[in-house]
């Protein structure tokens, strides 16, 4: 019980460093958010650090520290319905070992910041299994530079009502375990995948 009161109250006082860090007043709602997307990295940094199928325990070896990220900002979390294309396009896209791969673009969203819309493709591909996924991989003014060179993925899910409001959570972009390892392709997005803005949020470059 001490141990997890200690717990508890490392955690309160780590947002509170956030808070002060980043000059900014959160709301209760904020700083909730806050703690549950600090507590998801340190759980991602449990897993790349001791699970077999992490990038860092593969065949090729690579030594494990603590993954890189902003800090979290509630600004660019986005509200927005899927606009599927009427014409859903087979494209050729390449994995960072020069590979030739499929994917649909299936749709895009509008993700609105400073009274500006920009419109991030939806990408549906399968998996060597036959699954079927959906996907955002994009580059934006951080990539290259804070953030991983070849850019950086989020997970989206297809919900079955057209109608539906996604949140689009910036501060859940990933690097592609390429990023980690050279055993590993992973797929390069496009020029059309360009977000003309900094977003500074999510996973920065490992290296």
């Amino acid at each position: 019980m001490k141990n997890r009161n200690l717990l508890i109250i490392s955690t309160a006082f780590a947002v509170v460093l956030i808070f002060i860090s980043c000059g900014k007043n959160y709301s209760p709602e904020e700083g909730k958010y806050i703690a549950e997307i600090q507590k998801f990295r340190q759980e991602k940094d449990e897993y790349m650090k001791s699970d077999s199928n992490s990038p860092f325990n593969s065949r090729v070896k690579v030594e494990f520290t603590p993954l890189k990220y902003f800090d979290p900002d509630p600004g660019f979390v986005f509200k927005s319905k899927l606009y599927e294309y009427e014409k859903k396009d087979t494209i050729i896209i390449f994995g960072t070992k020069g590979e030739e791969r499929n994917a649909v673009r299936y749709g895009y969203v509008k993700c609105n910041y400073d009274g500006k819309d920009y419109i991030v493709n939806v990408y549906e591909g399968v998996t060597k299994g036959g699954e079927k996924y959906f996907s955002i991989w994009f580059t934006d003014k951080t990539t290259g530079k804070e953030t991983y060179g070849v850019g950086r993925y989020i997970d989206f899910e297809v919900d079955h009502d057209k109608n539906f409001i996604y949140t689009i959570d910036f501060n859940l972009a990933y690097n592609p375990y390429c990023a980690y390892s050279p055993e590993y392709s992973c797929a390069i997005p496009s020029k059309e995948d360009h977000i003309e803005l900094a977003i500074e949020a999510g996973e920065k470059s490992f290296h």
